[in-house]
């Protein structure tokens, strides 16, 4: 590498910490940079964009199965890689424009790793999905109503763009320092260092490239058994076997409808579908997420369905579902009127809306994650977010070795950031009020949101730049406008989208800047390469699912759709139930005074008083260090994403989490130092591509095998209630 910047010591009067101060970051992450390589080239531009937009295409085309599959940014970086090298041997360098600004060739020389950066930075923008599409489905699928194109592109773009103004207005606090560390950047950094890097193979060993590549061969052949051969292997249930006939076996031992004692996924798609990959996070973060999970599924949810709490046995142990008080499924629709709101008379004569008591908790859950959130970060981290904003207005002292390389380069102005901002939400205000039979959601509704979603972003996004795990706003936002403006389910969605959205997506900005900050790109480039993903991604995701509306018959409709169809939208089922509880019936119908589940705010309490616990334990016993790992926000958010994320995705991801972040890190740091992020992103990679193929040649065929191995759990009795005289189809009477 020419001209390479190396660390040097500087005279000046910055402090310069050439060892980072996260153990990880210093294995993992290159201390040298090359200011002379080029970054904005011909076929960045193409591999980029056609990355972001296959990748955007896949991800929404998937979404709607029952197994939904995000495939990753991951894949894309190493697609690309041979294709930027043909490109870099096949086209002309030939230079255009000479002599002006403008000069510019499509082959300035061999393809170099800031080129895959940027690519995969494009990438990025495709791989998450757009949230606000949830609204789309909902309105026009599950509530059946008229929804356009236009109303409907402008809440989707406005909902992504949103976050770039918060991501501005908090660089200095979550990327610069090198505390904030965002764990997940680390399996791209070691990838982009395995493909690019020559190494020297260790004796009897083998080069990343050559550990990658293994692990991604291995990975697509391997994947050709859970994803076609033996679905079973996705929720091994063993202990519903050893009784047939028992609901309560079935209950214990069900991985997807029931506690998931016993069961196991020996599949990457289950341990990674939701948590991300466990061997991106820390253990400290997997510890609290495992103390969480075990604390909810194996202590609150059997107390609280067996001593039958809020008639928990007449529903499913594990359901996202809205039920009637005879257990069964709500007529949602039955109780809206011709305006888009709820139909009192017609509620009133129906019923109130049921929940599985498990459902009920993870709100109370979401309830307690808030204010452990708020409580934690000023507990533990406010004196260093007091030290860090006087920093940012006097200008840093001290800077660690990434942040002193990346002073080479021309920062973004913050104009740039709140230009986009203002324009954003004088956009989101236009929408809202033009359209607003559409869209329900007023002016001061956005302002609303918009302060919510700015007051959460730093808390937040320390929490997610340290530990890998992110706590949602989607309760609190659904929460605070289902009480100040009921009985309006759009607006209760589009509240929940710029006020949780728009901060879950400048923390995906600012993970890329930070993804960035470590391999040396300039930050002005990756700004405009996130803008300009960003647009494209959401263009591509809306017209991919406006496509599939039209093409699939009942699309999410699990009542027309024929038995063993895929086109189930389980995530979207979940995202429709919460509109319902929360804006169409509203929160104080069912945890408001005139509700049952009054009791369920408590839990604000119990989250707040939670940190402060760990807090005073930590003072009161310096020497103890574990004490001070225990992360509440964590602990209680865990289960969060539960449903649709079953038990058998937690248990998977726990124990592999273990075995990377635990095992292989204290016992063999060399290997996992080595080999860690490559072994993550091989089987990305692999099994990403192995789905793709399999659908491309056997599902849009409609080829498929049927025997009992094939059966996705093996516990068809888990989801049926217990309570005396409930009848539901396939379930025995008690």
């Amino acid at each position: 590498m020419a001209d390479v910047f190396e660390v040097e010591k500087v005279g000046t009067s910055e402090e310069v910490n050439e060892d980072c101060p996260i153990q990880q970051v210093d294995l993992t992450v290159p201390k040298t940079d090359d200011p002379n390589m080029p970054v904005l080239t011909f076929r960045m531009w193409v591999l980029g964009v056609a990355a972001c937009v296959m990748l955007s295409f896949v991800n929404q085309f998937f979404w709607y199965r029952t197994q939904p599959l995000i495939i990753t940014s991951i894949s894309a970086q190493i697609a690309v890689v041979p294709l930027g090298h043909f490109m870099a041997k096949t086209l002309p360098n030939r230079e255009f424009f000479q002599g002006t600004r403008f000069e510019f060739s499509l082959n300035p020389g061999p393809f170099n790793i800031k080129e895959h950066v940027l690519i995969t930075i494009f990438a990025n923008s495709g791989a998450g999905t757009v949230y606000a599409t949830h609204i789309l489905t909902a309105v026009k699928l599950l509530y059946k109503r008229k929804l356009t194109f236009l109303p409907a592109l402008l809440v989707m773009i406005t909902t992504q763009v949103l976050g770039f103004g918060w991501a501005g207005l908090f660089r200095k606090f979550l990327v610069e320092p090198g505390e904030m560390w965002w764990p997940a950047n680390l399996v791209q950094v070691s990838l982009f260092r395995a493909l690019h890097e020559k190494e020297k193979r260790p004796k009897g060993g083998t080069t990343r490239t050559q550990f990658f590549l293994l692990v991604l061969i291995s990975g697509f052949a391997y994947y050709v058994l859970p994803g076609y051969l033996f679905y079973m292997l996705t929720s091994l249930s063993w202990v519903c076997w050893t009784a047939p006939k028992s609901i309560l076996v079935h209950q214990l031992g069900s991985g997807m409808n029931g506690l998931g004692i016993g069961s196991l996924g020996i599949d990457w798609s289950t341990i990674s579908s939701y948590l991300g990959s466990p061997l991106a996070s820390p253990w400290f973060a997997t510890a609290n997420v495992a103390v969480g999970f075990f604390l909810v599924m194996y202590v609150m949810t059997p107390i609280a369905y067996w001593n039958n709490a809020y008639n928990a046995k007449t529903f499913p142990i594990f359901s996202s579902k809205l039920f009637m008080s005879n257990g069964s499924e709500y007529d949602i629709l039955s109780v809206i009127n011709s305006d888009f709101h709820l139909d009192r008379d017609a509620y009133a004569k129906t019923g109130s809306v049921n929940l599985s008591t498990f459902f009920a908790m993870t709100y109370g859950l979401g309830f307690a994650t808030l204010a452990a959130t708020i409580m934690h970060v000023l507990l533990f981290n406010g004196s260093d977010i007091w030290k860090q904003t006087k920093r940012a207005f006097e200008g840093s002292k001290k800077m660690d070795i990434h942040t002193r390389l990346m002073k080479k380069y021309k920062s973004v102005p913050m104009w740039w950031f709140l230009v986009i901002l203002v324009v954003n939400i004088a956009a989101i205000i236009f929408a809202c009020e033009y359209y607003n039979e559409s869209l329900q959601l007023p002016w001061w509704g956005v302002l609303l949101a918009c302060a919510i979603s700015i007051f959460f972003t730093l808390p937040i996004g320390i929490i997610q730049a340290t530990t890998n795990q992110q706590p949602g706003l989607n309760i609190i936002t659904e929460y605070i406008i289902g009480y100040m403006y009921p009985e309006r389910p759009v607006a209760n969605m589009c509240f929940k989208v710029y006020g949780y959205i728009s901060m879950a997506q400048a923390l995906t900005f600012l993970q890329d800047f930070k993804l960035g900050h470590y391999m040396k790109i300039p930050p002005r480039i990756m700004f405009m390469a996130q803008v300009v993903g960003t647009i494209v991604a959401v263009l591509v995701y809306q017209i991919t699912a406006w496509w599939l509306m039209g093409t699939i018959p009942n699309l999410c409709d699990t009542s027309k759709l024929p038995h063993g169809s895929p086109w189930t939208c389980p995530m979207d089922r979940v995202f429709f139930d919460a509109s319902v509880i929360w804006g169409l019936v509203g929160p104080r119908r069912i945890f408001g005074n005139l509700g049952e589940y009054e009791k369920i705010n408590w839990f604000f309490l119990g989250g707040a008083i939670a940190p402060l616990v760990v807090w005073l334990a930590d003072r009161a016993f310096p020497n103890q260090k574990w004490i001070h790992l225990i992360h509440m926000p964590v602990l209680l958010g865990a289960t969060s994403l539960m449903p649709p994320a079953t038990a058998v995705n937690f248990t998977s991801w726990i124990i592999a989490g273990f075995l990377s972040g635990f095992v292989v890190y204290r016992y063999r740091p060399e290997w996992w130092k080595r080999y860690n992020y490559v072994l993550s992103g091989g089987l990305d990679a692999g099994t990403a591509f192995m789905t793709i193929l399999l659908f491309l040649a056997l599902g849009s065929r409609g080829i498929g095998l049927s025997w009992w191995g094939n059966s996705p759990d093996g516990c068809p009795l888990a989801s049926c209630p217990t309570a005396k005289g409930i009848k539901v189809d396939a379930c025995p009477v008690h």
